[in-house]
């Protein structure tokens, strides 16, 4: 069940709605264009950002993150 597409849309959705809501409370609103940024995030580079997130001091660091994966 774990490996299912469905499954892992939800679980994908969970951690970006966790994540989504750490950041504005850190940072404040966000730019809609960061958003889509982390929206379009595999499951698996969500984990990665949420643990990244600890070490940010500004919405800066999570851009220049964001900007290494490509």
């Amino acid at each position: 069940m774990q490996e299912s597409v469905i499954y892992q849309d939800i679980l994908q959705k969970g951690e970006f709605k966790l994540f989504y809501r750490q950041l504005n409370r850190r940072f404040g609103e966000i730019d809609t264009s960061i958003i889509e940024r982390i929206r379009a995030l595999s499951t698996e580079q969500l984990e990665a950002l949420g643990e990244a997130f600890l070490d940010f001091a500004s919405v800066d660091d999570l851009v220049t993150w964001l900007d290494q994966l490509q």
